[in-house]
């Protein structure tokens, strides 16, 4: 199923697509108290997700069934998606063991959806990043018992940025496990204000990547674990356009910019990976001149709208060599999840 590029068959691999169970239990009713997720299956191949009474999002049948998507895998020639779960199920805001709970759920779903397709999909699980400590015994089990490659955390856990201190020694366990990280906006920044025109997703969601990632740099998150793999959701939202106003501040103002790292926020660039999801080739472009051609990797944001529609259309458009366009379609993927691509091949 590769597609042929300039004459060369080049494996394809998405590694920002969202998944979920087809059938999600009433945690309410478990724990207690609601907030938490459930699907209204209303009409065949299409499911209303509700927050108890309120309903947040209508999705088809490709959010939870393997065979759907494979289906549209093979139309847009992609061989392989990353599997993580949707951000709104974090559940950062419940109790911690029953956050764990919900975790385990949907890291068990998708183990098993890999488990029967393993050259088709790989796995990040989720983790109750509000504890830090059920946090890194969750995803050693993600690891070690369930194989999935690493986990997706959210841009920020609660009122704790990624520089938390208290967030450290699951980023150092990570680093140790070999586990990818991949970092996704969510709980936007703003929201309450941006209740019209779908600001949230445009405008907030942006602005908390950049959150994200400069929280790490001036925490010295990247500076104390050299090893670790982390991969930032689209395209790095605002923060690749930001990055000259953010080394200047560094600059001007050291005193409020360098208290955790006074290393330059631009030596970083390079030491993390983003997602190709920009919907422009000058931006594409222009952060793939910014962090190295072998740190920006195919990402989506499958199936939802607001993600690239025919996967990988922009980088094979790009006036790029072979060679480039291959590791933005798979190796700098398989290096980022530290797998092989012999993984992926058929005997």
């Amino acid at each position: 199923m590769m597609i042929n590029v300039d004459g060369k068959d080049l494996l394809k691999i998405d590694i920002h697509t969202h998944i979920m169970p087809e059938h999600m239990p009433r945690w309410a009713e478990k724990f207690g108290y609601g907030g938490f997720i459930h699907l209204d299956h209303h009409k065949p191949c299409c499911a209303r997700m509700m927050q108890d009474d309120k309903f947040f999002r209508e999705v088809m049948d490709n959010c939870w069934d393997p065979e759907s998507r494979m289906k549209e895998c093979k139309e847009h020639h992609v061989d392989v998606q990353v599997l993580s779960t949707i951000p709104v199920l974090f559940s950062y805001w419940a109790e911690p063991q029953d956050a764990l709970d919900v975790s385990r759920f949907l890291n068990d779903h998708i183990a098993g959806i890999v488990d029967r397709y393993p050259k088709r999909f790989v796995g990040l699980g989720t983790v109750p990043m509000q504890a830090p400590e059920l946090a890194i015994k969750e995803m050693e089990r993600c690891v070690k018992d369930l194989g999935l490659a690493g986990i997706e955390i959210g841009s920020h856990i609660n009122d704790w940025n990624l520089s938390d201190p208290a967030l450290f020694p699951f980023f150092q366990a990570a680093e140790e496990f070999g586990a990818s990280i991949f970092v996704h906006p969510w709980d936007m920044m703003g929201k309450d204000k941006m209740s019209r025109y779908w600001l949230p997703w445009l405008v907030g969601m942006p602005a908390e990547t950049s959150l994200a990632i400069c929280s790490m740099i001036f925490g010295g998150v990247f500076e104390r674990l050299p090893n670790l793999r982390v991969a930032f959701a689209h395209g790095g939202g605002s923060f690749p356009a930001t990055i000259g106003r953010i080394e200047h501040g560094f600059n001007v103002r050291p005193d409020l910019c360098a208290i955790d790292n006074n290393v330059n926020p631009k030596e970083y660039l390079g030491k993390f990976y983003l997602d190709s999801l920009v919907h422009d080739p000058r931006m594409l472009d222009y952060i793939v001149d910014l962090v190295g051609k072998d740190k920006v990797a195919l990402g989506t944001d499958y199936p939802f709208p607001l993600g690239e529609l025919e996967p990988g259309k922009l980088i094979e458009g790009m006036p790029w060599d072979t060679e480039t366009k291959e590791k933005l379609l798979s190796g700098n993927a398989l290096n980022w999840l530290g797998l092989s691509k012999q993984n992926f091949l058929n005997p």
